[in-house]
């Protein structure tokens, strides 16, 4: 579903990724994981299409189409969701008309019929419960005065509700406790399919005890230099980057 080859990227004229080639087909979930700045989040912008982010090198294709000669959005209507680090916050446009309209918007890219009003709120309300996203919630304005734990819910309810091919999620764990861990884990493991590809980031083992992966592979200063199976997680737990670093030089 996503061929990554040779590819490399600059963010304010300075080279981040410098020759990563990646591979994830359909029904698999595979985990990034590396130090600060090996460009873990700067491949996940870069996949999502985010301005400032200048490919320079090297190719990304998903299902079968250049996915660097599409806008964002076209990006978004063709199944690549991104669940951020840092959920945007926007004052003024509530929970529930922003999921509305970005629903709508990628059925009319799509060809699709629109949802109304009401057929949006049954949706939102059946994904909701399991997320623990209260009608509350979806009445406030987007991520403003939510929680970490909060943010990310919301961000498991619209892949939820959007059904992506191919969902990256961008240190996930980042500031929740275990118990938000395990109900967004419980969220992202229930949208595992065998059509729908899913690339996990983070820096710890232990967001990968919850959402366990096909393939685990290892960024250094924007390659990868080391892959394998779930178990390499546990090196990294029991070794550190530093060492694993080493051995691969």
């Amino acid at each position: 579903m996503l061929e990554i080859k040779d590819l490399h990227a600059k963010v304010d004229g300075k080279e981040i990724l410098k020759g990563l080639t990646l591979s994830v087909g359909a029904g698999e979930v595979h985990a990034i994981m590396g130090p600060n700045g090996s460009g873990k989040s700067t491949l996940s912008y870069v996949l999502a299409g985010r301005a400032g982010y200048e490919i320079t090198g090297g190719s990304i294709t998903y299902k079968g189409e250049d996915l660097t000669t599409m806008s964002p959005d076209q990006r978004a209507s063709k199944g690549v969701f991104l669940a951020m680090q840092y959920p945007v916050e926007i004052p003024g446009v509530t929970t529930l008309t922003f999921l509305k309209t970005a629903l709508n918007a990628q059925r009319r890219a799509r060809g699709e019929k629109e949802v109304d009003a009401v057929g949006v709120l049954r949706l939102v309300r059946e994904k909701a419960a399991a997320m623990k996203v209260s009608e509350e919630m979806l009445k406030r304005a987007l991520n403003v005065g939510f929680s970490g734990g909060e943010k990310k819910r919301l961000e498991i309810l619209q892949m939820a509700l959007f059904q992506p091919a191919l969902a990256v999620l961008d240190e996930t764990d980042s500031g929740l406790d275990i118990d938000a861990l395990k109900l967004v884990a419980e969220g992202v493991n229930a949208l595992r399919a065998p059509d729908r590809a899913m690339l996990v980031i983070t820096h710890y083992q232990r967001l990968l005890d919850y959402i366990v992966p096909d393939r685990v592979h290892v960024l250094s200063a924007g390659r990868i230099i080391k892959e394998g199976g779930k178990e390499l997680a546990h090196e990294l737990e029991a070794k550190g980057y530093e060492q694993i670093i080493k051995d691969a030089a």
